[in-house]
């Protein structure tokens, strides 16, 4: 898989999971259930890397794990507690799922084509040497 074929799909997974629980905590506040301030501030996390996501840049999708983790232990709680809204708790918890294993792949892949990989420590430890060696070869010239 391309990082473009992983990038359209971790983009589209990702609006759709902001979409359902954006119709779901709103329709919740309506409802009264909750405030609708408590809702809307349920939702601020996950709008946060938007702007990265849309656009693609690694570093988002790499961070953005971590944000959907809450989301996840959200999920898992209520496909747990709850009976009543078991079909939303494990369509969030399998959305987020399919998340977090695209999400790092994207992050690898294209972070690889724009070369912005780590290098291995004995690369780096080779470099240095041969900069050392350099400096002592000019100095003593």
């Amino acid at each position: 898989m391309t990082s473009q074929h992983l990038f359209q799909l971790s983009r589209l997974g990702y609006l759709g999971l902001i979409c359902l629980l954006a119709g779901r905590f709103i329709t919740q506040g309506l409802e009264g259930q909750y405030s609708l301030l408590f809702s809307l501030l349920w939702i601020i996390p996950i709008l946060l890397p938007v702007r990265g996501i849309i656009k693609g840049h690694p570093y988002t999708y790499a961070w953005a794990s971590f944000i959907l983790c809450l989301y996840m232990l959200h999920g898992l709680t209520l496909l747990y507690v709850t009976e009543t809204a078991q079909i939303f708790a494990l369509i969030e918890v399998v959305l987020i799922g399919l998340l977090l294993l695209s999400f790092p792949f994207y992050a690898r892949l294209r972070g690889r084509e724009l070369g912005l990989g780590l290098k291995k420590k004995s690369v780096v430890e080779a470099e240095e040497r041969a900069a050392v060696e350099a400096a002592k070869l000019s100095n003593t010239k």
